[in-house]
């Protein structure tokens, strides 16, 4: 197939849509996509075609003049006809911001976007500081969510704005200037347009969530007058009395009774709170 047909058909709408298999042609498509010259405009024009059968993707993965483009590579994971055999390993070369673009990517099956999604999760002790504070805004709401935690995982003890000097693995003190900017990643991913109540009740009930997350959700414009994330916060260790006693005013005796029951909150804390509204 001749790089003028492909480019004409990826720009002629009724093959964008719904072309049947024999009008695309798929013999050709294989051997446009096996092509040891295959260029990246070319290669960029057909996977612009919704309708590329599988195999044609499977073809495209195995040209490896194809795939030293970055483009491409992004194009192909990014394609929701893509097996999942060829793109998650794909996306696992990828780097960080070209793996938040395929998460958040229209296009990308779902399970693609957990796969993306967890290779990032898991470089997130490796990644700048920047990074952190960009994938804090404009990252899906799971990776949020991981950074709200991230911050907890350091070795120094992160008790509201104090820090009390720790080592690292490494033999390094942990300082308050870093403390600083990992609290800035934290409440730069409250901010994030994407992080869900189910997910911020899930990140304060972990055991990883310290004194800093609890502080910054109980105080936070947003997620402090939900309900349900009240009733969470009562349920951790690190609320303060005086907003333990403001939460716990809108609760239901029984309902707060039983999220009593299962709390780490301290024993005088849980006593008072009781004798106030139960």
């Amino acid at each position: 197939m001749s790089k003028e047909k492909i480019l004409e058909d990826e720009n002629t709408p009724d093959s964008m849509e719904s072309a049947s298999p024999p009008s695309l042609a798929p013999a050709d498509l294989l051997r446009t996509a096996a092509d040891p010259d295959l260029t990246e405009d070319l290669a960029l024009a057909l996977l612009k075609r919704v309708d590329l059968p599988p195999e044609v993707l499977e073809q495209l993965a195995k040209n490896a003049i194809a795939l030293k483009s970055r483009k491409v590579k992004i194009a192909l994971v990014s394609h929701p006809y893509t097996p999942r055999h060829v793109s998650v390993p794909l996306a696992r070369q990828f780097y960080t911001f070209d793996l938040m673009k395929v998460a958040l990517s229209p296009s990308v099956p779902a399970d693609v976007k957990v796969a993306a999604d967890d290779v990032l999760i898991s470089r997130l002790k490796t990644v700048t500081i920047g990074e952190r504070l960009t994938l804090a805004r404009r990252a899906s709401g799971r990776v949020a969510a991981a950074l709200l935690l991230d911050v907890e995982k350091m070795d120094g003890k992160i008790m509201g704005h104090k820090i009390i000097d720790d080592k690292i693995g490494d033999g390094k003190t942990i300082d308050a200037k870093t403390v600083a900017r990992e609290n800035r990643v934290m409440h730069t991913a409250l901010e994030n347009p994407r992080l869900t109540e189910a997910l911020v009740i899930s990140s304060v009930l972990r055991p990883a969530a310290g004194a800093a997350l609890v502080h910054a959700v109980a105080q936070h414009e947003k997620w402090s007058v939900r309900r349900e994330i009240r009733a969470a916060l009562l349920r951790t260790e690190h609320l303060s009395l005086a907003r333990a006693l403001e939460f716990s005013q809108e609760i239901p005796a029984p309902l707060l009774q039983e999220v009593l029951a299962g709390s780490r909150l301290p024993a005088e804390i849980k006593e008072q709170l009781l004798r106030e509204n139960v």
